[in-house]
């Protein structure tokens, strides 16, 4: 299993920005989720948003609902799934990552413990 995170950046608080995760494996043949999680210096990593293989099931985390968007994109054994996160806010500054729990139907609040693959992250600032 690979995935890799990326799209992060400097940005000023309102912009926008739009995070990949690129993954493949032998789990983009099966059902899975993909889950974004975020820690900011200081605090616990904590899951933002899910998304299954199908795109049927999604979640988000209350501060970032409205805001940001998960989305898949899956060819055969590879899979793209994208979080459009629009009017950032300096609270969103954070390393970012995305993991895959395979065999999940469907998502609810990601759990670290649940996502048994991982990504690198991608550092999101968020500063006037």
């Amino acid at each position: 299993v690979q995935l890799q995170a990326s799209g992060g950046g400097l940005v000023q608080p309102g912009d926008s920005l739009r995070l990949s995760c690129a993954g493949s494996g032998g789990f983009a043949r099966n059902y899975y989720a993909i889950g974004w999680f975020r820690q900011a210096p200081g605090t616990q990593r904590e899951g933002i948003s899910c998304i299954t293989s199908g795109g049927d099931s999604t979640w988000y985390e209350s501060s970032v609902k409205g805001r940001f968007t998960i989305s898949t994109d899956n060819a055969k054994n590879t899979v793209t799934v994208s979080l459009q996160m629009n009017n950032l806010k300096p609270e969103d500054t954070a390393v970012y990552f995305c993991a895959v729990d395979p065999g999940r139907l469907w998502c609810q609040r990601p759990e670290e413990y649940e996502y048994g693959y991982w990504g690198q992250g991608t550092l999101v600032t968020v500063s006037s």
